[in-house]
């Protein structure tokens, strides 16, 4: 069954958000290599089990804005064809994220915004 396994915060400042999401929640936050105005984010919940890993990014674009969740596929073509077979659309295609796998960022049938993420340490 497919869950979440990451998300992203997109800010206009990325270090006044991770500043905030750092004192307000405890978040743990470090630079990802290659990738600029990017910061990873570890989580753990009440009891410090750790939790789901997110990011959090500068925003390119005033309607790239809150949270979006990424949900583990094992095929984003398979899953994409179907997201579209179901009256989804596509609004950012396929994208390698080198050395982690592909993401593609997709809307449901009501306009929800939700990304897709195939594992793939080799992906170029």
């Amino acid at each position: 069954m497919a869950t979440i396994v990451h998300f992203d915060i997109s800010a206009e400042v990325p270090e006044r958000a991770k500043k905030f999401y750092t004192e307000l929640f405890g978040w743990k936050m470090g630079t990802l290599d290659g990738f600029p105005d990017y910061y990873e984010i570890e989580t753990a919940d009440t009891k410090g089990v750790k939790g789901v890993g997110g990011g959090l990014t500068k925003r390119d674009d005033p309607l790239q804005n809150g949270i979006v969740n990424f949900i583990g596929v094992d095929s984003l073509s398979d899953t994409l064809t179907k997201l579209v077979a179901l009256g989804g659309r596509v609004i950012q295609p396929r994208q390698a994220m080198p050395g982690y796998g592909y993401i593609a960022v997709c809307a449901d049938t009501e306009n929800n915004t939700f990304g897709l993420f195939q594992d793939d340490k080799n992906a170029r």
